[in-house]
């Protein structure tokens, strides 16, 4: 793992392209990383980093798997959240991470929409206003990147998301699906992992109230009022004023601060490290929630305060390194992506999870069990909608207990599954599973992509 630490301050470019001012590819040392800007409808810019796994098993019959991970936000950034505070090789200290899912697969992060993080538009207008542009954009990248190069295409490609980002996983499949079928993308998809995925936002917003009144985080006037504005945005959906149901998101979100003393809404057993009421009051009164982004880093808590943070490596030392050009800020645009996507950020995409499993897609669902804003009584709730054959199996089959490092002492999860669905319980984890559980979330990841590498 030393080398990565390497790597980081060591750079050689081989033969990059440049467009203007734009490297459109560029790779680290030894070919271990590649990274660039794909232009996926003119003057909409979208990078992406690919890391290839040092720890890559040969096997004739298990090919080794790439992961795509999609973050959420929307406007968040995968490159930089997923990257340097989840998933990929060194954490925003720049030291290795032991748990780096590198362990199991190649690693590509991407900042999507257009407009997040490094990924940029030259014209407000090429802002995506819906998950599925969203989802066709992503298209044209695989595209791009995987039908020039034989050798991505002899790996499986799986996609895994977190939060919003599930939205454009379900998008994303299905265009892959067609664009494989119609022989334009020349990949093997394997599959699709839904990480606490804003799937269903009615199912999720009508389970805050009743789940932290269980758990004692706000009384019986707090679940009144809870349920009273979720009740409002039910109706708003019906109704199809999805506009108005994101701000009444907003509006819920400011009911549970008040009512639960600032509440975590990314893990309901802790307080929020920021003032979540003036916060979503402000986002009110400018009738859209526009600084989710900002709160989606803050809430991030293990290194900012130590070291400055994401924001100041990701403006530093890493654009620096990948060359971003001088008048790209890294998240410049992402409070404009919330924004354009309001009209469907309450819209649910349970109808695409069904297509994804009747087409025979492995859908893997995991959730966090002390997660509020995608809280597994919501994903259970939406779960229960699908129309898919194999629904009923699925329900009634046992849970697999899960176990980490041979020591059976300590359950950390549990594991549902039927033919091609799966559900993961996590243990002891919050909205960012990786980050709270990186044991067994790293087993499930070995499984999920039948990566060669042995599980502990």
């Amino acid at each position: 793992m030393g080398n990565w630490g390497i790597i980081v301050f060591s750079l050689l470019l081989c033969s990059p392209l440049f467009h203007g001012e734009i490297a459109l590819a560029a790779k680290g040392q030894e070919g271990s990383e590649e990274w660039g800007y794909v232009e996926v409808r003119p003057k909409a810019h979208m990078f992406w980093w690919l890391y290839r796994s040092p720890y890559r098993v040969e096997n004739s019959t298990k090919p080794w798997p790439i992961i795509l991970w999609l973050q959420g936000g929307p406007g968040a950034s995968g490159v930089g959240i997923g990257n340097f505070e989840e998933v990929g090789p060194l954490d925003t200290d720049l030291k290795p991470r032991n748990s780096t899912w590198l362990r199991k697969a190649d690693l590509l992060f991407v900042d999507n929409p257009v407009g997040t993080g490094y990924s940029f538009v030259e014209d407000e207008k090429l802002f995506v206003t819906t998950d599925e542009e969203a989802g066709n954009d992503l298209t044209t990248l695989l595209e791009e990147l995987f039908n020039k190069d034989e050798n991505l295409q002899k790996s499986p490609l799986y996609i895994v998301a977190e939060s919003y980002g599930g939205k454009f996983a379900v998008k994303l499949a299905l265009a892959a699906v067609k664009a494989i079928e119609a022989g334009k993308l020349k990949l093997k998809l394997g599959g699709v992992a839904l990480g606490d995925s804003w799937i269903s936002p009615e199912d999720y917003v009508l389970s805050w109230g009743p789940l932290l009144k269980d758990v004692s985080r706000i009384d019986n006037n707090g679940l009144q009022a809870s349920n009273s504005v979720a009740q409002k945005i039910t109706k708003q959906l019906q109704q199809g004023q999805y506009v108005e149901a994101t701000d009444s998101w907003s509006e819920l979100e400011s009911v549970i601060s008040r009512s639960s003393n600032n509440v975590d809404f990314y893990n309901f057993l802790q307080d929020s490290g920021s003032d979540l009421i003036s916060i979503t009051a402000m986002e009110s009164s400018k009738g859209i929630s526009g600084r989710r982004y900002s709160r989606y880093l803050s809430s991030l808590r293990s290194s900012l305060a130590a070291t400055g943070g994401l924001g100041d490596i990701m403006s530093g030392v890493i654009k620096k390194k990948l060359k971003i050009p001088e008048n790209v800020k890294w998240g410049g645009q992402s409070d404009s992506v919330f924004t354009k996507l309001s009209g469907d950020f309450m819209k649910p995409v349970i109808s695409e999870v069904d297509e994804l499993l009747a087409k025979g897609v492995n859908v893997t669902i995991y959730n966090g069990q002390i997660d509020l804003i995608c809280a597994t009584k919501g994903t259970q709730a939406w779960v229960e909608k699908l129309k898919w054959e194999g629904l009923q199996n699925f329900l009634s089959t046992d849970r697999t207990p899960l176990y980490c490092g041979g020591n059976r002492g300590s359950t950390k999860g549990f594991r549902k599954s039927y033919k091609n669905f799966h559900f993961y319980w996590i243990l002891g984890a919050g909205h960012f599973v990786p980050v709270d559980q990186p044991c067994v979330t790293l087993n499930m990841i070995g499984a999920f992509t039948e990566s060669p590498a042995v599980s502990t």
